[in-house]
């Protein structure tokens, strides 16, 4: 046997970018562990590393084409399933036109360099407006924010998390999530850090979070109502003339328009809605604008529901409003290496409605459609019908709201692909599978959670193994279907060419950043901390902070109605939100023996006085219905969770006939969504509403 051998690379299973330090001998991972050196990361990653072993010696995983037949899924060559992929395509738009043809983006093409690059031309060459992603079921609220605020979608204010003295932490569990829109690993450590130095963490959620117990502070709220608590605290900071634009004030406009906005919402007026006390909020609002520095940070519960793109919006006006943006310890702009908005140019017209999805009206936003909408679209006949679909590294089946809704839908499509590199729960319903390669076979740099980072750092990481002759990577494959649906010959750049021309032209490019000078430093490079640079990064056609944009005070009649008196529908007396675990990440971890095994962690957390009104005790199994459909999982008896409110985790049910994923049979549990109902979104963005589910509990 050959010495062993020292790799380093960033772990692409989460948004954290942790550095790791993988020992190998030939083609043996002999341990994965976190690269003291990394300027990030420094040492620290988290249990899901592991996966990246178990995905690439995974016995499920598929590594050739296979094809649906009347006898069951067999091999074919690379060849042929091309041959047919594009035939079929052609025949189904020459057929139904363009739109019959749709393509759906996974979590996981966030996560890979190829696909990041070569994502925007394929989608182009298939025709179609047709496009839907994960985004929607997750982040979308963020971009519609930072579009009609600061001109750019991608524009996304990050907490400066290693600086500041008061951190308000909403609907988020950066703990168990390494930060989420907000990239950095070892967030327990940072979090710490603001203790140590004498500042304060306080989170608001209707669960007790790992991350809440680590704070100084948690407040109960009850789900859905973080627009109103959002309000009041801009209420607050207006009526004790508490506002401090800083440096921003020549370049913010509608900051009348909103104080005049926020009178309506004093703590008083939204207390009994919120679940905190006045004097609570007060005190919050008091104790953010006394801080030396300052940033309120709302994720995942505040962005998934039918107000998150209140959400966000409030947000940002919280920061600005306060002096806390643009400044360090507040909320700042990343300065990546490899910056997207190179080439954006202020005033560019936004796509957000450009169109609107054909059956329920939601607007098209960044060359989407919000996900919710796919399964009708699917379903409803009549011209621009989807007829054919592409999924790529993903998995809606589990993520996408109503799955059982889109698994009917997809056995009505005339012709199905997907790229990936198991047979789930969404792939079984594919006609052809074309499997990439994975994790470590892979060249890897974040070319998005750069966009998202704490602190300004730049890594690449080159495959540890080569692939074999008979496989492709998932950008080769995306490639090879643009090819032949243009009818063009195959263009010769590859990722690295790329990303090479984008770091030499980008703003650390006269500093002599380039693909080659990251490869002469496999741990990484420290650019340093988040600076001020509103100015530069801005895209507004007047180069200024849109407070109160028309699309948000347009929607604040349905927050409002939060405030009526209306009796609650006792048919789904509960609130169903989701939690997320250190060893899960959404739908493509179930699949590792090492993160699954022990204990199953599938539950549902119920308060204890509402277990026994119920009564139901621990271990037992529950009946839980939607309006949509039920589930039977085990109780989890708690304090840490509201009363009226049950929680369950995300991104399961890895149990479902006609799959090839072994370890999830024996650890399966069951899906959120067949709960969430695709229905019910946030008709501002269109994004999902996965957290205040109304649901029926009882003894099954």
């Amino acid at each position: 046997m050959n010495e062993v051998k020292t790799h380093y690379r960033n772990c692409n299973i989460c948004e954290a970018m942790c550095g790791l330090e993988i020992k190998y001998q030939d083609k043996q991972i002999l341990s994965i562990k976190g690269d003291q050196n990394d300027p990030f990361s420094k040492g620290y990653n988290c249990p899901k590393a592991t996966a990246l072993e178990d995905f690439y010696y995974d016995k499920d995983r598929l590594k050739t084409p296979i094809k649906r037949t009347t006898s069951g899924w067999v091999d074919i060559s690379w060849e042929e399933a091309f041959d047919e992929i594009t035939e079929k395509f052609k025949a189904i738009q020459h057929k139904h036109g363009k739109n019959a043809l749709a393509g759906y983006l996974g979590n996981p093409n966030a996560h890979s360099l190829g696909n990041a690059m070569m994502l925007k031309p394929f989608s182009k060459s298939l025709g179609t407006i047709n496009r839907f992603s994960s985004a929607s079921a997750d982040q979308l609220p963020h971009h519609v924010a930072s579009n009609f605020m600061f001109g750019a979608g991608m524009l996304i204010p990050v907490p400066d998390i290693d600086r500041t003295d008061f951190m308000l932490i909403i609907g988020g569990n950066p703990v168990v999530s390494n930060g989420s829109m907000m990239t950095a690993p070892n967030v327990i450590g940072r979090m710490k850090a603001i203790q140590k130095r004498g500042g304060k963490v306080v989170v608001v959620d209707p669960k007790c979070s790992r991350t809440a117990k680590i704070a100084d502070q948690h407040l109960f709220i009850r789900p859905e109502k973080d627009a109103l608590l959002l309000f009041a605290l801009i209420h607050c900071v207006f009526a004790s003339n508490k506002v401090n634009l800083r440096h921003l004030a020549a370049m913010t406009d509608g900051v009348e328009t909103l104080e005049s906005v926020a009178k309506d919402y004093a703590p008083e007026d939204v207390a009994e809605f919120v679940g905190i006390d006045a004097q609570s909020i007060r005190q919050l609002a008091a104790d953010m604008t006394a801080a030396d520095s300052a940033v309120c940070y709302s994720r995942m519960g505040a962005s998934t529901q039918t107000f998150g793109g209140l959400c966000q919006w409030l947000t940002n006006v919280l920061n600005i409003i306060t002096g806390n943006f643009d400044r360090a310890g507040g909320a700042m702009f990343p300065q990546p290496a490899y910056d997207l908005l190179r080439n954006h140019v202020k005033g560019h017209k936004s796509s957000f409605g450009q169109y609107h999805s054909r059956v329920r009206k939601l607007p098209f936003f960044n060359g989407e459609f919000p996900v919710s909408t796919l399964a009708e679209e699917i379903q409803t006949p009549g011209e621009g019908q989807i007829k054919s679909l592409i999924t790529i590294a993903g998995n809606p089946v589990l993520s996408a709201p109503n799955g059982k809704q889109l698994a009917d839908a997809f056995t009505e499509l005339d012709y199905m692909v997907s790229v990936d590199i198991y047979l789930n729960e969404t792939t079984k319903y594919a006609d052809i599978i074309l499997p990439g390669t994975t994790g470590v076979e892979n060249s890897h740099f974040d070319i998005f959670f750069n966009s998202f980072s704490v602190r300004n750092t730049v890594k690449y990481s080159a495959p540890l193994f080569e692939k074999n002759a008979d496989q492709r990577s998932d950008w080769q494959i995306l490639k090879e279907i643009s090819s032949r649906m243009n009818n063009s010959p195959m263009d010769p750049y590859t990722p690295e060419m790329i990303l090479d021309r984008e770091l030499t032209q980008g703003p650390y490019g006269e500093e002599g950043m380039s693909l080659q000078k990251l490869i002469d430093n496999p741990h990484g490079i420290d650019m340093g901390p988040l600076m001020p640079c509103i100015e530069q990064r801005i895209k507004t056609a007047t180069g200024k902070i849109d407070l109160a944009p028309r699309i948000y005070l347009d929607d604040l009649s349905r927050l409002n109605a939060l405030m009526a008196t209306a009796p609650r529908d006792q048919t789904y007396p509960f609130d169903l939100i989701g939690r997320r675990l250190v060893k899960s990440h959404n739908t493509w971890t179930q699949n590792s023996a090492r993160l699954v095994k022990g204990k199953n962690p599938c539950t549902l957390e119920i308060h204890t006085q509402d277990a026994q009104t119920l009564g139901i005790k621990q271990g037992q199994l529950l009946k839980v219905s939607s309006r949509v459909g039920e589930i039977h999982i085990e109780a989890a008896i708690t304090n840490d969770i509201l009363q009226g409110v049950v929680c369950m985790p995300q991104g399961w049910g890895h149990n479902q006939q006609g799959t090839r994923m072994s370890v999830a049979a024996t650890q399966a549990g069951v899906s959120m969504n067949d709960l969430t109902d695709a229905s019910k979104v946030d008709t501002l963005t269109g994004n999902a509403v996965l957290n205040g589910i109304p649901v029926a509990i009882e003894l099954a």
